[in-house]
């Protein structure tokens, strides 16, 4: 497992590298901690679960980690997020004021890949030039503009003289950064969004961080482009809200 990933988790989960590494799952307090992936409310996190590796991790409040190992703590990670069990878990939620909010599949790239070649020009932005695409809607997924995940680098494409296309990493850790992409409607099936996405991770390796990519389950175009840029599937996360 790549080592960056498991420590990473080990953060975001209240763990050690060693419980992500293992065959067991695991059912900690949740407590912020330096280096984690930071999102909006994640101070207030009351509960969350990672499948990866062929376990579970759970972590949140400890009245709920307390009461879900009663129920879940020998079950396995390659069946748990199918619709009955989530729906009884949502259910099981709801009486301690919590809902599922987002349940995503995550993949990550750890080598330097020779994108394919593109008529359009690409180049690397850099931080101080991202500021000027703030409030452009085209640009919603490639940058957040969020201080707890700022964004550092872009790859952007050109088409006499129009952006045509945009991928963005926000460093949403000091160890991990993740790509967002926005492509222009009238560029989409031409394989643009997997060649910025691919250059982008690419310089995000060189700086040696860990790239990593989010989508929905039913994104399979997304998911698609992720393969296509040279990643792989990692894990699967889901996070909860108060009600």
């Amino acid at each position: 497992m790549n080592k960056i990933l498991a420590n990473q988790l080990a953060l975001d989960y209240c763990c050690t590298a060693y419980d992500v590494c293992d065959s067991q799952n695991h059912f900690t307090e949740y407590t912020p901690l330096d280096g984690r992936r930071r999102f909006v409310g994640d101070m207030d996190c009351d509960f969350k679960i990672t499948a990866v590796n062929s376990k579970l991790l759970f972590t949140g409040r400890k009245d709920i980690i307390t009461a879900v190992r009663e129920r879940y703590e020998n079950r396995r990670a390659e069946w748990f997020f199918e619709a009955n069990t989530i729906i009884e878990l949502n259910s099981f939620l709801n009486g301690f004021d919590a809902e599922i909010k987002q349940l995503h599949p995550f993949y990550i790239s750890e080598t330097i890949t020779e994108p394919k070649s593109t008529e359009f020009d690409i180049r690397i932005i850099q931080r101080n030039e991202i500021e000027q695409f703030r409030d452009d809607e085209r640009f919603d997924e490639a940058f957040c503009f969020d201080e707890n995940t700022p964004d550092m680098l872009g790859a952007v494409a050109v088409s006499y003289g129009e952006i045509i296309g945009m991928a963005g990493a926000s460093a949403d850790s000091p160890y991990m950064w993740q790509i967002g992409i926005n492509v222009d409607s009238r560029h989409t099936g031409r394989g643009l969004g997997g060649r910025l996405v691919a250059i982008l991770k690419n310089e995000i390796l060189k700086r040696g961080l860990l790239p990593y990519y989010g989508t929905s389950l039913s994104h399979l175009a997304s998911q698609r482009l992720a393969l296509s840029a040279g990643f792989v599937p990692a894990w699967v996360e889901m996070t909860t809200r108060r009600t």
